[in-house]
């Protein structure tokens, strides 16, 4: 049965709080040029780039008077960061229009430009094929890696949790996930919600008077900065002593979202608990930390009172974290869709108050390029955290569990690299209970590991991204779909070379798989010692497994849905098959034959590989 919870969330999720708006946004021209060319099951759109412009919508009709936003089904942003943008949601064999506006911000676009026709190839028995040429003797530049920075969490107060979930311990599995995360993945920050939520007692009022209890957030933090992480200080919710509307309220767990009923107790409240972290771990270990102000309050959901009032929460928060220390980082609008960040800066620019970061969220696309905003208001030195991203923004959905997730990530992480400070993958673990805690293993949850610490194949991809070198070597493509279908990011070490190939679209009513998106992939890699051995690790899903629903058949590498199914596990493992699983849940590395420089890989959608080459016998 469906907990209110999680009705009321499935109701209001979608619902924007306040879109007033006082800032006037650019009337941004399309680009200059489009083009739009067909390939088996696929339309490739490229466009040039609009300064000024976050993102770009792509709109698609049978004619110039049917035009309308090209839906990939992610239930969030449809606008994209850059080009190009891979159409698969059409009819092969029809032939459409094309055209793309630019975007100044996520609640508008501008006019499209003229049109231009392409048409998606019915797919023959001939498998396209794409060459994909590394440049492995060049000089190279710095490889970003927007992942290291900071990971998503359940709210950390179940750090300190005895009870059970699928019969673990919560508390202990959740510290686990996060250990995992930094020690095999190098992440450094944890954000997550609710520091203010009533099970830390931080906040009461005793006979009219604010009373502070810092004791179970030291027990939280000095746990998480016992695992070598940082927390990302999410300034909220509200406590019910502090509540102007107790009722008001979001989770399963109570969260209260509505303004406080004193706004000078909100910032004493924060500024007391901004001077006892530093007064307890020192201000140089605070001063590596950033606040940030509130979650989503542009959904009504998550927030009660108007756009008005959370601009005056934001002042009020800014100013008693900079009371403490000038140098101590705040932030915000914490965002869903990237909306309301025009609006903060403005605000910020005309009230003066700080922003030292911008963060916002999305999901099913890669992050938008938000730089044009900071740039547009003054505030281009200020920092990029996506602080929540991920495959899809709705729980208890099957295609976090799929191959497909991991491929998304692998794409999104990719453009993202260079030009955000953070990308925050919303969550380490299954142990997670916004909406009720896990119904049972695989339940299309958030976590990147399940409740019993398994990798799902967002992990794995994560693992992938890992063994990236540290510069980033130039990759050119020729083929149906390649550098738009099918990418790649390729690295070199001082005695290894690593190209990671992936084949995905963002369209995700083809979670399952496509067959007419297979792609043949040679892998050319001029100058590269003839001596050296080169291996793929794959990450792909297991024969009708990729939406969840597969019976295991198939040998899928990396894909837990197949291997669970294979096993029989039904609700929740048990301890015997859980051990199997971990055995099991491994990625498939093989090594590669040579021929000269090259090699051909068939590479279905949704996989990847990773190709490394080492020192040793060809």
């Amino acid at each position: 049965m469906q907990s209110d919870a999680r009705s009321d969330w499935d109701e209001r999720i979608a619902l924007r709080s306040d879109e007033s708006r006082a800032v006037e946004l650019p009337d941004l021209d399309p680009p200059e040029w489009v083009t739009a060319v067909g390939g088996v099951g696929q339309v490739t759109v490229d466009w040039s780039p609009v300064p000024g412009a976050v993102g770009y919508v792509i709109l698609r009709g049978l004619d110039d008077s049917s035009l309308e936003p090209v839906d990939h089904h992610s239930g969030d942003l449809l606008s994209v960061p850059s080009p190009p943008y891979v159409d698969t949601t059409g009819t092969p064999g029809t032939t459409y229009r094309y055209a793309v506006a630019s975007v100044p911000e996520v609640t508008v676009h501008g006019r499209p430009g003229g049109s231009v026709g392409a048409t998606p190839l019915v797919a023959s028995a001939n498998v396209p094929g794409i060459r994909l040429t590394v440049d492995a003797v060049a000089e190279g530049i710095e490889l970003h890696r927007p992942w290291v920075p900071m990971i998503g969490s359940e709210r950390l107060s179940q750090l300190l949790c005895k009870e059970l979930s699928g019969g673990r311990e919560i508390g202990a599995e959740l510290e686990e996930a996060l250990r995992r995360m930094h020690d095999e993945l190098g992440v450094r920050t944890v954000r997550a919600h609710a520091i203010f939520h009533d099970d830390t007692r931080i906040y009461t009022e005793v006979g009219g008077e604010a009373a502070y209890d810092f004791t179970v957030v030291d027990a939280i933090y000095d746990k998480l900065l016992g695992l070598g992480l940082r927390p990302v200080v999410e300034l909220g919710f509200m406590p019910r002593d502090l509540a102007s509307d107790p009722s008001k309220t979001v989770f399963e767990y109570g969260a209260i979202i509505s303004p406080p009923k004193s706004y000078e107790r909100w910032h004493d409240l924060v500024r007391a608990l901004v001077a006892h972290l530093v007064e307890r771990y020192g201000l140089d270990e605070v001063l590596a930390w950033d606040f940030e102000v509130w979650n989503e309050a542009n959904l009504e959901v998550f927030w009660s009172g108007t756009k008005a009032e959370w601009m005056h929460l934001y002042d009020v928060t800014a100013a008693a974290v900079k009371s403490v220390d000038e140098r101590l980082a705040v932030g915000g609008p914490s965002s869903a869709a990237a909306g309301w960040v025009d609006d903060l800066l403005a605000h910020a620019a005309a009230s003066g108050a700080p922003v030292d970061f911008v963060t916002t969220h999305t999901y099913g696309s890669p992050p938008l390029d938000v730089r044009a905003s900071l740039e547009r208001h003054g505030f281009g030195e200020a920092r990029i955290l996506w602080t929540e991203w991920g495959v899809t923004p709705r729980h208890f959905n099957p295609i976090n569990d799929a191959v497909f997730s991991g491929v998304f990530l692998l794409r999104g992480m990719r453009s993202a690299a260079g030009r955000v400070d953070a990308l925050a993958y919303w969550v380490a673990s299954d142990h997670f209970e916004e909406l009720g805690r896990p119904p049972r293993f695989l339940h299309g949850g958030f976590g990147l590991q399940t409740v019993g610490g398994l990798a799902k194949p967002r992990f794995h991809a994560m693992t992938l991204l890992d063994r990236l070198g540290p510069a980033e070597l130039p990759v050119t493509f020729e083929g149906d779909g390649g550098g738009s279908l099918v990418e790649a990011w390729a690295s070199r070490d001082r005695d290894r070379i690593a190209v990671l190939v992936w084949n995905l679209t963002l369209d995700q009513s083809k979670s399952a798989g496509a067959a007419e998106l297979t792609r043949e992939i040679t892998l050319s890699f001029p100058g590269v010692d003839p001596t050296w051995q080169a291996t793929a690790t794959w990450l792909t899903p297991g024969e009708g497994s990729a939406d969840g629903s597969g019976d295991g058949s198939g040998d899928g590498s990396g894909d837990l849905v197949a291997e669970a199914a294979a096993l029989g596990v039904g609700d929740w493992p048990t301890d015997e098959q859980l051990v199997q699983l971990a055995e099991r849940n491994l990625l498939r590395a093989d090594v590669l034959e040579r021929e000269g420089d090259e090699f051909t890989l068939s590479l279905a959608m949704p996989s990847a590989v990773l190709v490394e080459f080492r020192p040793g016998r060809g």
